[in-house]
C-alpha cells in the first residue's frame, strides 16, 4: 500500500495516510476530521551518479539533507 499526501481544504494542515486504491475516496483530515481533502503530489530526492551531493526535484530542505522535513528544516 503507497503512502499518500493530503492537503486538508477545510483546515489547511498536510498530512500522510497509508492507502489502498480502492480506500482513496474514504479519507479524512486526521485533525479536523473533514473528508474535503485533496492529494498532492509529493517532492522527492535523489542522489547523483556523479558524487555524493544531493540533488533535489521540488523539494524544500536545508541544505544538509535532501529530506523536506529533518530537524534541521523545521
Amino acid at each position: 500500500m503507497p503512502i499518500y499526501e493530503f492537503t486538508c481544504k477545510s483546515c489547511g494542515k498536510r498530512f500522510e495516510e497509508l492507502v489502498r486504491a480502492s480506500e482513496s475516496d474514504g479519507i479524512a483530515c486526521c485533525h479536523c476530521d473533514s473528508h474535503d481533502v485533496e492529494r498532492i503530489i509529493s517532492s522527492f530526492s535523489f542522489k547523483s551518479d556523479s558524487g555524493n551531493t544531493p540533488a533535489s526535484a521540488g523539494a524544500d530542505s536545508c541544505g544538509s539533507c535532501s529530506k523536506s522535513s529533518c530537524s534541521s528544516c523545521g
